[in-house]
């Protein structure tokens, strides 16, 4: 039986990539397009290969091969938290099918913890090397411990997100004239802001959820009731969780109130995740046509839309959550997700770079971005995420397998094997039965 050949880029990583899906019970199963793990693999070697620094398992600025990568990397802290995820999202998809990708993956994470996720802040009598001035800085690598701590199961990544919750972040909140309690942007007392303040409300109910510590959860729902109040008195309550409203905020600020639903079984935050979520998707202010918006070039920009990213998956994977919105987040997600595709320039891989706006190609002229980057590659291994967990592997109505018929014709372009070596040109002669990459897609002969 034959079926839809999707071009995929040509890279050991992709070599058992793609399993054939079938649609669960689930309805939002019938919703999904493909597999996009084979995707996600080539995204993920583009980001590993080039902007990964193996000696100390965190990543550059720009990539490794231009002259000025280490001085362009020497203040990006809190961007490593986010790059860093999507490696641990791939190592949760892969386990128990890639031994060597397993084991190459848990030595960036235990490298990016022992350099302290080249942190540049260095104060005097921390033992932790993650304490930073900025406290905002400080939750996304707590939330990235936490994240490392469940996916590798060891004790001891979690416990630094705590200790360092405890002892630099919490201490830095107080309560202001308003009588909410908050956490200030800075050791300075400057601030607060909801950048800070929804990290914070989510470490904390995630804290929560590990230590049964019953501090937590009241300090998750008093950050909660200060962001919730910012919105109803200053936003005029239509989604936004800051002015101007960004999408690692929208998202960070969902994913912690979802959470807070199931933590305390209280409906309103269950309606307030839906509500900012949905409005990071609908809203013209982070969306454009159809795609989230560019929302900057700077390192701090280009990172956002990698933030929230795995929390729409989370919801949509969510069954008490709204079918309307997931339905919506769904065909969003793989629309943002081949688009990004579909604009990469595939002939000049591994050099395949994300743009700040997928609807675009990269801007050969520019220098790429980690950012980008690490964005692009967050949405695409969260699809597949996403694909996987709403469906099964499967033969018939299968999704994203590729085959071809022995003694079938096949375009007259250059075949390499799985390992990337030169086999023949197609016209030469037939091939063996086996996958082989053609044109840039990958393809089964049978």
């Amino acid at each position: 039986m034959k079926r839809i050949l999707y071009f995929l880029c040509l890279a050991v990583t992709v070599a058992a990539s793609s399993m054939p899906l079938r649609a669960q019970s689930n309805p939002l199963a019938t919703l999904i397009e493909r597999d996009y793990s084979g995707r996600a693999d080539s995204l993920e070697y583009v980001l590993t290969n080039l902007f990964l620094n193996t000696s100390k398992g965190t990543f550059y600025a720009i990539p490794r091969t231009y002259a000025n990568a280490s001085s362009a990397s020497s203040t990006i802290y809190w961007q490593q938290a986010h790059a860093l995820d999507v490696i641990i999202y791939a190592y949760e998809r892969l386990k128990g099918s890639d031994d060597s990708r397993l084991s190459s993956y848990k030595t960036t994470m235990e490298r990016w913890f022992r350099n302290h996720a080249n942190n540049w802040y260095h104060k005097s009598g921390d033992d932790t090397g993650f304490y930073n001035e900025f406290t905002d800085d400080m939750c996304w690598i707590c939330l990235t411990l936490l994240h490392m701590s469940e996916a590798l199961e060891v004790e001891t990544y979690a416990d630094m997100a705590r200790t360092v919750f405890d002892r630099y972040i919490l201490p830095r909140g107080s309560r202001g004239s308003d009588g909410f309690f908050s956490l200030p942007w800075k050791d300075d007392g400057s601030g607060p802001n909801a950048c800070t303040n929804a990290p914070g409300c989510l470490v904390a109910a995630k804290l929560y959820e590990r230590y049964s510590d019953e501090s937590y959860l009241q300090t998750a729902k008093d950050l909660y009731d200060y962001l919730d109040n910012i919105m109803r008195t200053k936003l005029n309550n239509d989604g936004r969780v800051e002015e101007p409203p960004l999408t690692y905020t929208q998202g960070t600020f969902g994913e912690a109130t979802r959470r807070l639903y199931h933590l305390t079984g209280e409906r309103a935050y269950m309606t307030m995740a839906s509500r900012v979520l949905n409005y990071a998707v609908t809203n013209g202010r982070c969306i454009h046509n159809g795609l989230l918006r560019d929302e900057g070039s700077s390192m701090d920009q280009s990172i956002f839309k990698a933030v929230l990213i795995p929390y729409l998956v989370n919801y949509v994977l969510d069954d008490e959550a709204t079918a309307t919105y997931r339905k919506r987040m769904v065909t969003f997600l793989q629309k943002n997700a081949d688009t990004l595709w579909d604009n990469l320039k595939h002939d000049k891989y591994p050099r395949m770079y994300c743009n700040y706006y997928w609807g675009e190609p990269v801007d050969d002229t520019q220098v790429p971005s980690m950012g980008a980057m690490v964005s692009g590659a967050s949405l695409m291994e969260n699809v597949a995420r996403m694909a996987l967990a709403l469906t099964e592997p499967g033969e018939e109505d299968a999704i994203d397998a590729t085959l071809i018929e022995n003694g079938s014709s096949i375009n007259d372009t250059d075949i390499y094997d799985l390992s990337g070596r030169h086999v023949t040109t197609a016209t030469e002669h037939q091939l063996q039965r086996g996958f082989y990459i053609v044109g840039g897609g990958k393809v089964l002969i049978k």
